[in-house]
């Protein structure tokens, strides 16, 4: 599973990041590859208007907000 966080760098961006890196953990999730993508051009690519944004297998999950840790969990296992 390849999880990326789009946005800037700024502290949405890192908390949903450090929210994704719990879910997997409380989930104990292997082989797991987390990206973050500051490149504006890149998150544009995705169709994102708004970040952050999480990407989990090349699908834009989330953009605009941060979900909650059930919400990220629940889109981890599907």
């Amino acid at each position: 599973m390849i999880i990326k966080i789009l946005g800037s760098g700024c502290p949405s961006c890192l908390l949903l990041e450090e929210m994704v890196k719990q879910a997997i953990e409380e989930l104990d999730l292997k082989d797991v590859q987390i990206e973050h993508v500051y490149d504006i051009d890149k998150i544009i690519s995705y169709g994102v208007m708004a970040t952050p944004a999480l990407v989990i297998d090349e699908k834009v999950k989330s953009a605009g907000r941060i979900p909650s840790i059930v919400e990220i969990k629940k889109l981890l296992t599907q």
